[in-house]
């Protein structure tokens, strides 16, 4: 039966909710071949559209100039069939097709060339604004390192926007980065700090601006600086969309430059996967070009400091360099002759030369060295409040000055006033409450990017608050907090420990089925009632204890999947019994990752459907559409493409 055009737009609307993927590309190509075989035909143009968007950000520009070639027809031949929207939407994909068919070098720069005249011509045509054709030509000429990128810059930046601009956030940021790349590092400092004070924020931005303005920083010696806004860009990286190449790729540079080789390695581990495969090949290059350049600023001091990457054949610092810069060679060389130009020799030769900086960067938020090893603050006690109207400023506890410290965003220091209040707590012989603090502390160096003060401090806080008596199921959140900073510095085993410690003390109570019921009918209904919601709270406490032990131990090598998996499942079903069912399937996805990892397809299948029906019932659509795509790929893989297609079609019902 056909669709009616209500129903088609709503089918493709919950397509184009879907996080990028497999699955949503999939989902996109059965709705245009559903249209093209059935109608109706004033729904091809959203359809269309929303197929090439969904290759474009998941990566497959290429793949998706087919379709967009075949919206633009469309177009010509049926303009009848477009409302507002859809010509709207057409406009837009000229706008990705040309920024992002440069990105691979594969593509002939005729084609691109081709496509940004028929751009620009329709534009015009249109009477749209010439802002975002501007812009694009601007951009390609600095892919292509034309003699001519400073007077298309300079125009560029004279044209008025118009709706087809780029975002308002963005564009300040593409000026700045093209200001650090011809040499004016101050005027692109200006900018960022301009645009930053001014609050806005989109999908990639503040993340790259401050990740390039961490840069100007230390390059200029403001170590202090550079600092502070490392650890703003780091904060802000967490809640960026795509892969935010160059960012992580700044990140990385920024850290081995400026003395700190652990952490730039294991910010590199983090992001490993973007040394084999990025959104574009340009972006890979982009990433690689700046693990050049930290790997050099590294050598030869650390050039033995052993690494281990996925698919990389390099088993140190020396090799990880020695390969980067061979796979950037390659990229470099490509692009290159698909330009015309040599601007990527250029940009290698840039990042071969490049040393350390003359600053070293402090990130201690949090150090060992107080009395037995306790931790300490590594900055200096924050100034306390200016004084009021009359003169005097009112009394501020150490746990007062904390909280306002936080809420001023000031981390460092409410680290410092944290220990401060655990340190007066444990001296008060009040160890509950130092534990609480000390765990705020952690929390606080966590926050701040200091991962080894906060791994330091942790255990501290869990010891105090267990010896406090504080109640398993309340220590559990702080075990929790503390995982991921245990994955990143390799201290899970500590943390596995205080996980069975707890799981312990949360085994479910032996009740005596004999004993006499209470007298009083009501007292035992509201006994029971509250029985009952105190084993819900230690169940959910297991259930997140179990699987923060299988998140911990999936990342301490392929001898303990196995032991991961199985915790994880545990902890599906725990959180299933609670109806905790978001979190059941968070729990089912990474059991499926790691079934799948060990080889065991049943498994990894089933844990992965249990997955996409629990996210399907908790309305989380991006989690639920990410593990579609990954069990999509699964099915199709194992010959089961019947069974595939059902999943894709179920993510439009």
């Amino acid at each position: 039966m056909t669709r009616s055009l209500d129903e088609a737009n709503r089918e493709i609307s919950r397509v184009r909710s879907l996080p990028y993927g497999a699955a949503r590309t999939q989902a996109a190509e059965q709705q245009v071949r559903l249209i093209e075989a059935e109608g109706p035909d004033k729904a091809r143009a959203f359809a269309l559209s929303v197929l090439v968007e969904s290759l474009v950000w998941n990566g497959e520009v290429d793949k998706a100039y087919l379709p967009f070639t075949q919206l633009v027809r469309w177009y010509d031949q049926h303009p009848e069939h477009f409302d507002d929207m859809d010509v709207q939407g057409m406009f837009w994909t000229f706008k990705w097709m040309v920024g992002h068919l440069s990105d691979f070098p594969n593509v002939p720069a005729s084609q691109i060339e081709a496509t940004l005249e028929d751009m620009e011509r329709r534009y015009a045509v249109a009477g749209l604004g010439r802002d975002a054709v501007a812009f694009e030509r601007f951009s390609l000429a600095r892919t292509r390192g034309s003699a001519d990128v400073d007077a298309l810059y300079e125009e560029w930046v004279r044209t008025p926007r118009d709706e087809y601009s780029q975002c308002e956030v963005c564009d300040p940021g593409d000026r700045a980065t093209y200001l650090v790349e011809r040499g004016d590092a101050e005027e692109a400092r200006r900018l960022i700090e301009q645009t930053l004070a001014t609050g806005q924020t989109c999908a990639t931005e503040p993340a790259d601006m401050l990740s390039t303005l961490a840069l100007i920083h230390l390059d200029a010696g403001r170590a202090q600086e550079a600092a502070s806004t490392h650890r703003r860009a780091v904060a802000a990286l967490a809640d960026a969309e795509s892969d935010m190449a160059g960012a992580r790729g700044e990140r990385f540079e920024l850290l081995a430059r400026g003395g700190q080789p652990t952490r730039a390695l294991r910010a590199l581990t983090a992001d490993q996967r973007l040394l084999v495969q990025a959104d574009t090949p340009r972006d890979r290059l982009a990433f690689l070009l700046h693990v050049v350049g930290g790997t050099a600023a590294m050598l030869p001091e650390h050039a033995a400091v052993a690494v281990a990457f996925d698919g990389v054949p390099a088993t140190d610092v020396a090799t990880l360099h020695t390969w980067a810069d061979a796979q950037a060679e390659g990229l470099a060389r490509a692009f290159d002759a698909r330009n015309g130009t040599d601007r990527y020799a250029t940009l290698l030769a840039r990042a071969r030369a490049t040393r350390p900086a003359d600053v070293r960067l402090d990130l201690d938020v949090i150090r060992p060295g107080g009395p037995d090893g306790a931790p300490v603050a590594a900055a200096p006690a924050a100034a306390a409040p200016a004084p009021g109207p009359d003169g005097a400023a009112a009394p501020e506890s150490a746990v007062q000055r904390a909280e306002r410290l936080v809420a001023d965003g000031d981390l460092v220091s409410a680290a410092g006033a944290w220990l401060e209040a655990a340190a007066e707590a444990e001296a008060a012989g009040r160890l509950a409450e130092s534990g609480f603090a000390t765990a705020e502390a952690a929390r606080c160096a966590q926050e701040a990017g200091d991962e080894d003060g906060a791994a330091a401090t942790y255990p501290g806080a869990v010891a105090r608050m267990r010896a406090g008596g504080v109640p398993a199921a309340d220590v559990a959140p702080v075990v929790v907090a503390w995982g991921p900073v245990a994955v990143t510095t390799g201290t899970g085993a500590a943390l596995l420990e205080a996980v069975d410690g707890l799981l312990d003390a949360l085994a479910e109570p032996t009740t005596d089925a004999d004993a006499p019921a209470p007298a009083d009918a009501a007292a035992h209904a509201a006994g029971a009632e509250l029985d009952e919601r105190v084993a819900r709270t230690r169940r959910r406490a297991r259930a997140d204890l179990d699987d923060t032990a299988a998140r911990v131990l999936a990342s301490m090598g392929a001898e303990h999947a196995a032991d991961a998996a199985s915790r994880a499942g545990r902890a599906a079903e725990t959180y299933a019994a609670v109806d905790a069912v978001a979190d059941a399937s968070h729990a089912f996805w990474l059991a499926g990752r790691l079934h799948h990892a060990m080889g065991g397809v049943e498994d990894a299948i089933w844990n992965l459907e249990s997955a996409v029906e629990g996210f399907g019932i908790a309305r989380a659509v991006e989690p639920r559409g990410a593990a579609a795509s990954m069990l999509v790929d699964m099915l199709r893989a194992a010959g089961r493409d019947d069974r595939a297609d059902e999943v894709v079609a179920s993510l439009t019902r």
